[in-house]
């Protein structure tokens, strides 16, 4: 109940009060479930967003990453959760205007959530649509090349 609070919270853009929330929350799951299990790990996911929210966009890129890892390692790159993950920490480094390397694990998420969950699946749809922002983002970043006049 405390994880959907904190998450309800943070969509209404409490980031703090959610933020503090999901750190005692995955304080929590940490010690009565362990580090890796998936709960645990939600919580872990659902921290790194609301740091990302709350501007700390290192901190949630860090964490964001370690969260993957584990996810990976708990259940396997292809799992719906591993592939949220994957798509968080592209978020989390399109806010650090890491836009190329957001859109290149973008491409990849996307092309898992094909794969495993088919092209109609709201989260393949979703990883197309954040591809999209981030490549747009990416094209914006990089220096225009005018025509040179003769």
């Amino acid at each position: 109940s405390r994880n959907n609070l904190a998450n309800a919270l943070n969509s209404l853009g409490h980031h703090q009060e959610a933020t503090d929330l999901h750190r005692t929350t995955l304080a929590t799951r940490e010690h009565t479930l362990g580090p890796h299990h998936p709960r645990t790990l939600a919580s872990r996911n659902n921290l790194a967003v609301a740091l990302n929210g709350l501007g700390h966009h290192q901190e949630a890129t860090d964490l964001h990453r370690t969260t993957l890892s584990a996810y990976e390692g708990a259940l396997g790159p292809d799992h719906p959760d591993t592939l949220a993950s994957r798509n968080n920490l592209a978020a989390a480094l399109n806010s650090l205007g890491r836009y190329q390397e957001a859109a290149d694990l973008h491409r990849t998420t996307l092309t898992a959530c094909e794969r495993t969950l088919g092209p109609d699946h709201p989260h393949t749809l979703t990883s197309c649509n954040n591809l999209a922002a981030s490549e747009a983002n990416a094209a914006a970043q990089r220096p225009r090349r005018w025509p040179r006049r003769r």
